[in-house]
């Protein structure tokens, strides 16, 4: 554990694990603390862009906000790698589904994430580079979900820049090559945890359907995706 600080992140004396559950809703991340973790302590609430470390099981995790889009999941990432140690980062977030043959409330475990982001063009890699996640993370996490009966897809999702597009068939020719879902972190997070050297997983509730239509509410998408943040915290310290 480290107790630096950033200008983003300023914990105080109480320290971050190694090991960190990462919700793009600072609220939802005051749930799963509250929820799930014991012997909870707030770390940070600049921005009020909460933290929090507990032990879970008896291991110490932490969780924080990362808020909206790969601009700023990317940010709060590379702090929590770069000056607090973290290893093992998990995203656990909403997304849209794309497929057919997925439902409201079904898990996605992003095995890889696709964008459109220019976020990668940093690199300067002579070529495309393929985000994906932390291959020990994805098998962990999907035996989680197979034990808790969870119906669960692991595949490619879609991060995206964009929420309202001019361009209204974007998606629909990103789900014509398999894209599952569409969220807005996944391949920030992936491209610096890959610059690391460090493990990290996307795990999403389907909160919305692009192709039915289908929705949650507001308030399900804080608290009531139990499912994928039980499947997150066994991953992380398993």
């Amino acid at each position: 554990m480290s107790t630096a600080s950033t200008p983003h992140i300023q914990p105080g004396d109480v320290p971050i694990a190694e090991r960190i559950l990462l919700p793009g809703d600072p609220l939802r991340a005051k749930f799963i603390a509250e929820t799930y973790l014991d012997d909870v302590a707030c770390f940070n609430t600049v921005r009020n862009m909460l933290g929090f470390t507990g032990t879970y099981q008896g291991i110490p995790v932490s969780v924080m906000g990362t808020g909206m889009g790969i601009p700023s999941i990317s940010i709060y990432t590379y702090e929590l790698i770069h000056f607090f140690g973290v290893k093992t980062l998990i995203r656990v977030g909403s997304c849209g589904a794309m497929q057919p043959q997925l439902d409201l409330y079904d898990v996605v475990i992003a095995q890889g994430s696709s964008t459109d982001s220019q976020y990668l063009a940093q690199f300067n890699l002579p070529g495309t580079f393929a985000p994906l996640a932390s291959y020990r993370l994805l098998e962990r996490a999907k035996q989680a979900a197979d034990r808790a009966e969870q119906r669960c897809h692991v595949g490619n999702v879609l991060s995206s820049d964009v929420f309202y597009s001019a361009d209204t068939d974007a998606l629909s020719r990103w789900g014509k090559m398999g894209i599952l879902a569409v969220e807005m972190e996944s391949a920030g997070l992936y491209a610096n945890a890959a610059a690391a050297g460090v493990d990290a997983l996307g795990i999403f509730t389907v909160s919305d359907h692009i192709l039915t239509h289908a929705q949650t509410t507001p308030q399900e998408r804080q608290t009531a995706f139990t499912g994928m943040v039980e499947i997150a915290l066994q991953t992380a310290v398993s």
